[in-house]
């Protein structure tokens, strides 16, 4: 990231508001949604197949969801997803689908207005965040309603767009153009600033001494070590800054600083790829994105025979990258540490109704040795319960089975997609302090945010937030429980100072 003077201010004074989402992809775009004032009911005809869930949402049907107790509504349901509330609002969006069922959805959006919550949503590009990264994309992904935001149906808008539709499939870049449109038909593009870095985002903090209504007080971005007992003063935890610069079109940095009462972390985590972290990693055959493997494809690089390529990984992305080899005629080295039956691999949690082309993978992975009687098909070989000990300048790789034993092959690329992690550098020590792992790196699967289930603020750090793959949400059917707790949690904090106030008599701090 360039970088950009810290010490440069505004000549006017930074704005306040109560939300600052970092992150415009699916997760912002959703949350920002239900900020603005979209309040989702149980339909009037809505019957859900689940009879207990149901009878709760009718005790409460004159109420939108966001106003009702989630722990209550969220009792006994099972799911994909580790966080309770991700999987109410995913069972009311798409009953019964993890049972191959369609059943539509028993909810109804009303905007109401007086339920907008100020609110920006900062993003590196346009609306969509890493789905836009992935334009060039030739693979496919299996869509069914699970990549489309409430309000939008996919299907009815790509009906607009294609000539004809014959699978119930999405380019990236069909998506990506999805969530761009999505965010200017809500009405939502006020809320959004693109092509803005953030540097720093810092907790700032306030003396209190005899009166809490002061509105000028100093500020110091550190809070002490020790509070005496008998000191008189207290130091208590303010707004968040967020420091950054939004990049001109003539590629001029414009520094900014805004204050945010709460902040809500809607990153992703596609920032930066993960790494092997061994010897010739970063030779020039060694990749770490499926973008790049499928450019030199398109550039004819494999044409003729060639040595295989080496594909490390046992996720989506890798299998991505197994079909696209695969498809074109490019014989495959597969290493991947886990057993071919691990429960935990992401085929096991994938419909095979939905996903046929990811258990097609997974089938041969366990075959091992995998060729059509076709001479044009190529072969593929899998190494399960390997690791890569080394890559060598002469692209020969070593791979290391579990047990020791080494095996060096000669490959023409070798593409290593292990996953990724977020950029949290703008945080304190890259949020280490806020995962479930102490002052280990975040990550989507080993150490996400750690956070409450019901509200999704940082359990280590009040009105600070996380939604989406930072919480182990990696699937965009479930991102939108996240942006249905936030969205409650802002909106009972904020009811809860009005009627302070209220009670003030108008003199308490609003």
């Amino acid at each position: 990231m360039p970088l950009v003077e810290e010490t440069t201010l505004q000549r006017d004074p930074p704005l306040t508001v109560p939300v600052v989402i970092i992150g415009n992809g699916p997760s912002g775009i959703c949350l920002s949604y239900m900020l603005s004032g979209y309040m989702p009911y149980l339909s009037p005809d809505a019957v859900h197949p689940n009879s207990v869930l149901h009878n709760k949402l009718e005790e409460g049907r004159h109420l939108s969801i966001p106003e009702q107790d989630l722990e209550y509504l969220s009792e006994g349901l099972e799911g994909r997803s580790a966080n309770p509330v991700a999987v109410l609002f995913d069972t009311l969006l798409h009953p019964n689908a993890d049972f191959g069922y369609d059943y539509p959805s028993v909810l109804q959006w009303k905007l109401e207005q007086q339920h907008y919550i100020p609110h920006i949503v900062l993003g590196r590009g346009p609306p969509g965040g890493a789905w836009h990264d992935m334009e060039g994309s030739m693979l496919t992904l299996s869509l069914g309603d699970w990549m489309e935001l409430p309000g939008l149906k996919f299907k009815d808008w790509v009906l607009g767009k294609r000539r004809n539709i014959k699978t119930d499939r999405a380019t990236p870049a069909e998506v990506a153009s999805y969530y761009k449109h999505y965010v200017k038909v809500m009405g939502l593009q006020r809320n959004f600033i693109d092509n803005t870095y953030i540097t720093s985002v810092t907790r700032l903090y306030r003396e209190q001494e005899e009166s809490e209504s002061q509105e000028n007080e100093e500020v110091s971005p550190e809070p002490p070590q020790i509070q005496k007992e008998n000191d008189q003063s207290v130091l208590i935890k303010k707004n968040w800054e967020i420091q950054g610069y939004q990049r001109a079109a003539d590629g001029s940095h414009q520094p900014f600083c805004l204050f945010a009462e709460n902040v809500a972390l809607a990153t992703g985590t596609f920032d930066e790829p993960a790494r092997l972290e061994v010897n010739g990693e970063d030779l020039p055959y060694v990749l770490h994105s499926v973008t790049a493997f499928e450019s030199a494809v398109s550039q004819a690089k494999f044409s003729g025979t060639v040595d295989p390529v080496l594909i490390v990984g046992a996720g989506l992305t890798a299998a991505d990258a197994v079909l696209c080899a695969y498809n074109n005629n490019i014989p495959v080295i597969h290493a991947f540490r886990r057993r071919v039956n691990d429960p935990s691999l992401i085929f096991k949690q994938l419909p095979k109704k939905l996903y046929p082309e990811y258990h097609k993978v997974h089938r041969m992975m366990c075959t091992q040795s995998y060729a059509t009687a076709s001479t044009l098909q190529p072969p593929y070989t899998s190494f399960p319960e390997h690791c890569v000990h080394s890559l060598k300048p002469d692209m020969k790789c070593v791979l290391q089975s579990t047990c020791g034993l080494k095996k060096v092959l000669k490959i023409s690329m070798a593409l290593v997609l292990i996953g990724s992690h977020p950029n949290l550098s703008f945080l304190k020590e890259q949020g280490r302090s806020l995962g479930h792992h102490h002052n280990h790196p975040i990550t989507c699967k080993g150490n996400p945010v750690e956070i409450d289930p019901y509200t999704y603020e940082a359990s280590k750090e009040p009105n600070l937030f996380a939604l989406g793959p930072l919480v182990g949400d990696n699937f965009i059917r479930f991102l939108k429980g996240g942006a249905l707790a936030i969205t409650r949690c802002v909106a009972m904090r904020k009811k809860k100072r009005h009627r302070i106030v209220e009670s003030d008599g108008g003199d308490g701090v609003s």
